[in-house]
């Protein structure tokens, strides 16, 4: 196969490139758009699959635009795939993605899913972000090529309180390895959060609002100013939540996602609620006053020890810290209505295997990757639930990353 030619781009794979087929094999071609003409040249030859660097654009894609980021593009930071692709043409493209994966991996062709919910705004909606640091002590992104870090001066995606914090910063660390930086955007508590080497503590000065907090290697927070926490509102309800624990870094799309999901669990008013990879409790404490009685089960103590909090005033809701597969088989109560909402890796064979021996009527999945949705699709499908559709909405425009909502039941 030539080193160098041209390539008519189809389709859009998951993972953020374009792909084309040239003598029968798949190409796959970062920062080009299906629909164009494009010269590229072979950077890996993976035998079945070649991956190919963009040489030069001959027939523009209509949905192409300038990127405005000083640091998108080949080589340079790896933390946005499509700013180079209008926003429309984005929601489109993810819709796709998760049809195909679906067709492809579930081998569920058939699946309804519904056209992405765009996010409130395409730029400047990330609540939680972490830097890397370079040789050189200074603040930035891994790289493309995952081999140094891209320092940055600017970032597209930041909400404007984390704009706020980065430009405010004066730092000269030199035993820092990571720095993350957290808001709530409806409540506008700020917090820094610090990784040293050898744990040790960065000596701090601050005039600004803001909670700052030591994040030792063994994954204990230790307060160094303010709380090791902030508060956030979403779909009316305040939730405290710790330094370290996992909540969506986009809050206007949550509150989406929080709708989505209560359309499709439909309570009825006295059903017990299994909300499966809780984390502060999101979901069940958003359905709580929908249903009867709330389980939540995480893996995150300090996660666990704030979704207790959050359900304080609340006498029907328990919290339970654990793994999924560990619990689910020893769960002895009737389940009527389960939300899902594992990691990027998805559930473990055995959780499913546990919740499809509870029966709940109605499975409601929320996925971060279509590719692992789809496998465990066509394990809940084996399992005997029929997926019923899927609602894509837009958490992190400007990537390839999908976040999507999936129904299954029992009819």
């Amino acid at each position: 196969m030539e080193k160098r030619f041209k390539l008519h781009l189809t389709d859009m794979a998951h993972g953020g490139d374009a792909l084309g087929r040239y003598e029968g094999k798949v190409i796959f071609v970062p920062y080009a758009i299906p629909g164009e003409e494009a010269l590229v040249e072979i950077v890996e030859d993976k035998g079945s699959y070649a991956r190919a660097q963009l040489i030069e654009i001959l027939s523009p894609s209509p949905h192409r635009v300038a990127p405005p980021c000083p640091h998108f593009g080949p080589g340079k930071c790896g933390g946005c795939q499509w700013q180079h692709i209008a926003y429309q043409a984005q929601l489109e493209f993810k819709a796709a993605v998760v049809r195909d994966q679906l067709a492809r991996i579930g081998h569920l062709p058939d699946v309804s899913v519904k056209w992405t919910i765009p996010s409130a705004s395409p730029w400047h909606y990330r609540n939680h972000v972490q830097f890397a640091v370079s040789d050189d002590g200074q603040l930035g992104f891994v790289a493309t090529n995952g081999r140094r870090v891209e320092t940055i001066e600017v970032c597209y995606l930041l909400h404007p309180f984390l704009e706020e914090l980065f430009a405010a910063l004066d730092l000269e660390l030199p035993g820092l390895v990571r720095l993350s930086l957290r808001a709530g955007v409806n409540t506008g508590d700020q917090i820094m959060i610090f990784e040293t080497h050898d744990d040790e503590p960065p000596v701090l000065e601050s005039d600004l609002p803001v909670s700052c907090v030591l994040l030792l290697s063994d994954g204990t927070p230790v307060n160094l100013i303010g709380n090791n926490y902030i508060t956030e509102v979403v779909a009316g309800r305040r939730f405290r939540i710790s330094a370290t624990s996992f909540f969506q870094v986009n809050t206007a799309a949550a509150e989406e996602l929080v709708r989505v999901v209560s359309e499709y669990v439909a309570p009825t008013g006295d059903e017990t609620l299994l909300d499966a990879y809780c984390g502060v409790g999101t979901f069940a404490l958003s359905l709580a006053d929908k249903v009867g009685y709330v389980i939540g089960i995480e893996e995150d103590a300090g996660a666990v020890a704030h979704a207790r909090l959050n359900a304080a005033e609340l006498a029907d809701a328990e919290f339970i810290e654990g793994s999924v597969e560990a619990f689910l088989p020893q769960l002895d109560r009737r389940i009527d209505l389960a939300v899902l909402d594992p990691p990027r890796q998805g559930c473990k064979p055995e959780a499913l295997t546990a919740l499809i021996e509870l029966a709940p009527r109605r499975i409601v999945y929320v996925s971060c990757d279509p590719a692992t949705l789809a496998r465990d699709a066509r394990r809940l499908a084996d399992g005997g639930y029929q997926l019923v559709e899927v609602q894509p909405v837009d958490m992190f425009p400007q990537t390839y990353h999908i976040e999507s909502v999936a129904l299954f039941g029992r009819w």
